[in-house]
């Protein structure tokens, strides 16, 4: 079967009779449902949040996220953006809570840094992968979005984004577009030995945990760039002052053919500090 955004663009292929007839299935509505409560249990967001629903289409997660139970930590406020004007009209035509946008994620999130608590994404971000015409790439789309997500949360702010990646290739181009743009990442795969299975990514800003999202779930894929690069350039330094860098460099020299002093059980040994 083939995959809808390998078909059209999402604008084009979510159109009048297509909109309404995802938002009135009721075993989309089931499923879309299951997926929102999942990705708020991911966030575990604490007290009523502005949050960012990218890819909102008709409304159907913001119905959710605006009925969550005062003891759960609700209800939250929340914002959404699409591409499909069908989807949002359907959204109109129910008379959902939030605020929408139409505006292309592929072009970014066009608000000011530091706006949301929080973002939820259902079945969205896998269009942001297929590029429409020649002079725009998936790489591109990707970056635009990720880094004005991570603009868009406050600091501590979390995202759950659900999709379906096509293939282990289309899974990692999300995830490293992910990290480039600094979030702390983490991939969870619910039913992972099935036909349904869900992969959901979850995002962390400034240094959030990901894992107490996800605390005692298996197969969690953990990322932080910037912790990365810290250790990354912690080692380089370490092995620049260690004995095996020394002795490396005076290998490269005495190649050149120049004179370097012969080594001894003191060559790279600390020495104290002098008073």
């Amino acid at each position: 079967m083939s995959r809808p955004e390998d078909n059209l663009p999402p604008d084009l292929f979510y159109n009048d009779v297509e909109s309404r007839k995802y938002t009135t299935s009721s075993r989309i509505r089931n499923i879309q449902a299951d997926m929102t409560h999942r990705a708020l249990e991911l966030l575990d967001l604490r007290e009523p949040s502005f949050i960012l629903d990218v890819g909102c289409g008709s409304g159907l997660s913001g119905e959710i996220l605006s009925s969550v139970d005062p003891e759960e930590g609700g209800p939250h406020t929340w914002v959404g953006m699409d591409i499909s004007s069908s989807m949002l009209a359907q959204a109109l035509e129910r008379d959902v809570e939030g605020d929408m946008l139409l505006a292309d994620i592929g072009q970014g999130v066009p608000f000011r840094p530091g706006t949301f608590d929080a973002a939820i994404s259902i079945s969205a971000i896998q269009w942001l992968c297929n590029a429409e015409t020649s002079d725009v790439s998936p790489e591109g789309r990707l970056k635009r979005f990720f880094d004005s997500l991570y603009a868009s949360l406050k600091r501590g702010g979390k995202a759950v984004c659900q999709f379906y990646p096509k293939n282990a290739q289309q899974r990692s181009m999300i995830s490293t577009a992910a990290i480039k743009a600094g979030f702390g990442a983490g991939i969870l795969e619910d039913d992972p030995e099935t036909k349904s299975v869900k992969v959901y990514l979850v995002l962390s800003v400034g240094g959030g945990d990901v894992t107490g999202a996800v605390s005692g779930i298996q197969d969690v894929d953990v990322y932080d760039s910037r912790r990365r690069e810290r250790k990354r350039g912690k080692e380089f330094v370490e092995k620049k002052e260690g004995k095996a860098w020394i002795m490396r460099k005076k290998g490269q020299m005495e190649a050149k053919g120049k004179v370097v002093k012969a080594s001894s059980k003191y060559t790279g040994r600390k020495r104290k500090t002098a008073f």
